[in-house]
């Protein structure tokens, strides 16, 4: 046994440090990229100033994570940044100045989120129009429903508890967080631990395979959509609670963050892999990125500049290739 182990090739050092960096790459570039904003910019451990990056992430966070379900089926949602805002104006539609009107808010925010997630995964299930043009379109639609409603004005008619549930805290943590946290518990146990799960999963690697197995790709699509825009439309109500006035541009951007979040995070474009935890690190990444620019004081020219070669330094880093 001794003279066998012995004629055993021994693990190279080289490969054992790729290894490391596939699996934990993004986290590793997370802890060093914590570490520059410390020593660039000292406010930036401040605790109020912690405490605003993981309120401001937290509606990120709840987009990414419905990103992250379509992208696994080999899809994308361009239609999420303007849903939040279509979102944010139907909640002032309700013009309730009391918080009784809070729950009744939401489902009316879900129900219409489930709607526009239903059409989207329609079109691309069932009638195969392109991922990108069908949540184009949509994106195109809800922005002009917007404007026909509020005539390109800003409106600021909320309960007060909104305010509280977008930026309050409960024993020093971020309502908003805690309220991802629960999101994230959720759809990772759905996406790892059932059957809907493992059918994505199986539709994202091989649709062809997946039907042949007895799974009804149509179906696991339409109900990655759904969950996507009931994602993007509560991160819409708890942006709107934050900022505190609607725009038409509510969420603005939070398309391209949240699929460059998801895919840095892990999530496949080709589809079948990814976890929710990866997803929500790219959100980290983001997120810190932002507030260090931010902090420093750099122009909004610089600021993109910046952000965007950290950004593929980051994904190049976490996408190093076993040899």
């Amino acid at each position: 046994m001794a003279q066998l182990d012995a004629t055993m090739p021994k693990p190279r050092p080289g490969f054992l440090m790729a290894a490391v960096f596939e699996r934990f790459g993004l986290l590793i570039f997370l802890g060093v990229l914590l570490v520059a904003a410390a020593l660039l910019s000292p406010t930036f451990l401040r605790p109020a100033n912690l405490v605003n990056v993981l309120t401001i992430a937290a509606p990120l966070g709840m987009v990414v994570l419905g990103q992250a379900f379509v992208i696994m089926v080999r899809g994308l949602d361009l239609s999420v940044a303007s849903l939040m805002a279509t979102v944010a104006v139907l909640a002032t539609a309700f013009k309730a100045t009391s918080n009784d009107m809070i729950p009744a808010i939401f489902v009316a925010a879900i129900v219409f989120s489930a709607l526009v997630g239903f059409v989207n995964g329609w079109l691309v299930a069932k009638r195969n129009v392109s991922p990108f043009l069908a949540t184009l379109a949509m994106m195109i639609i809800l922005q002009g429903v917007r404007f026909a409603y509020t005539g390109g004005a800003p409106i600021s008619t909320l309960p007060p508890g909104m305010s509280f549930l977008a930026s309050g805290r409960i024993w020093g943590i971020p309502v908003n967080l805690m309220t991802l946290a629960v999101m994230a518990i959720v759809l990772a146990f759905v996406l790892h631990r059932s059957r809907l799960g493992r059918e994505i999963f199986m539709v994202g690697s091989n649709p062809k395979a997946a039907f042949l197995n007895g799974i009804a790709p149509d179906r696991v699509t339409i109900i990655c959509y759904v969950i996507c825009s009931v994602c993007a439309g509560i991160g819409g109500l708890f942006l709107l609670g934050y900022v505190g006035t609607v725009s038409n541009w509510v969420g603005q951007g939070y398309e391209l963050d949240s699929i460059v979040a998801a895919v840095m995070g892990g999530v496949a474009l080709s589809g079948g892999r990814g976890s929710i935890a990866g997803a929500l690190l790219g959100v980290a990444v983001l997120v810190v990125i932002g507030n260090l620019v931010l902090l420093l004081g750099f122009p909004i020219e610089m600021q993109l500049i910046i952000k965007g070669i950290i950004i593929i330094g980051a994904a190049a880093f976490y996408r190093t290739r076993l040899p």
